[in-house]
């Protein structure tokens, strides 16, 4: 039961679940995310550490850079339904439609210029 508050407590957010459908197109740098969805970085980053406890992110560091991915098919059940309840329910909206635009735009710059930008 705990493992399901924690899903469904993560996924009430309409940013939280943003993200996760950003990560769709695969692994992402916080940069990225925050230049996705233009929040404070420390919002992005709580946003990501709440998404992580529950099991529905995975995060990597590489150097100075924090990466996030959605986890492979080894996942629970209960993450994997979770995530395709809000890609299906979601996947298609018009939001997650101009997130994708966006994130392609975002995905062709320079992720270090990204990141050099966010730390000043």
């Amino acid at each position: 039961m705990r493992e399901f508050m924690t899903i469904t407590k993560a996924l009430s957010d309409p940013n939280r679940v943003r993200v996760l459908l950003a990560l769709r197109r695969g692994e992402l740098c916080v940069c990225q995310i925050t230049e996705l969805f233009g929040l404070a970085p420390s919002t992005v980053s709580k946003h990501l550490s709440i998404l992580n406890h529950a099991g529905l992110i995975l995060s990597r560091k590489s150097e100075r850079w924090v990466y996030y991915r959605l986890p492979d098919k080894s996942a629970p059940v209960v993450v994997r339904e979770a995530f395709d309840w809000a890609k299906k329910s979601l996947g298609k909206s018009a939001e997650a439609a101009a997130d994708t635009k966006r994130l392609g735009k975002i995905l062709k710059m320079d992720l270090k210029e990204i990141c050099r930008r966010q730390c000043r």
